[in-house]
């Protein structure tokens, strides 16, 4: 198992979503555009509407932003993160590992070297997926020895041959 960057921008997460379309109501009271006209284009219930609607007039489209997440802060602040991406940008043999492959143990070491601090597995795996926006990527086992151009010359004359005698 290993972890490279994906090459894609993530999309947007769902609460960021819907405070664009919060955002988009906004502008849309603002124009004067009717509740249900704003439901339809926005593909949301009149019920919604109608609270960002007193939202809205109460504290203005700043009240219909999203708010900071409650709970528990991430262990890791976002300087930490940025150390710990270009640390597993130096790849795994960088740090005295044998393959050059990440793994969430190995990702965990790294972590605790660059900064300090110790994750769980879970942890590791969302710094990797979530805030790294990294993905898993799993090597194709193959033996060393296989020789591509042998395998396409089986397939395509002693297949056939053997198939034909069946």
């Amino acid at each position: 198992m290993s972890f490279k960057p994906s090459p894609v921008v993530p999309p947007l997460t769902r609460p960021q979503l819907s405070e664009a379309r919060r955002a988009r109501a906004a502008e849309l009271f603002d124009q004067g555009c009717s509740g249900a006209e704003i439901a339809r284009m926005l593909g949301v219930s009149d019920e919604s509407v109608r609270r960002w609607k007193r939202v809205w007039e109460e504290g203005g489209a700043d009240a219909l932003r999203r708010r900071p997440a409650t709970g528990r802060p991430p262990k890791l602040d976002d300087a930490q993160v940025e150390r710990v991406r270009t640390a597993l940008e130096q790849g795994a043999q960088r740090y005295g590992f044998e393959a050059d492959l990440w793994t969430l143990e190995r990702v965990g070491l790294v972590v605790e070297r660059v900064t300090g601090v110790t994750l769980s597995r879970a942890s590791v795996w969302r710094l990797l997926t979530g805030r790294l926006g990294w993905s898993l990527q799993r090597p194709e086992r193959r033996a060393v020895e296989r020789d591509e151009s042998e395998i396409a010359r089986w397939i395509a004359h002693e297949w056939p041959r053997i198939k034909k005698g069946r």
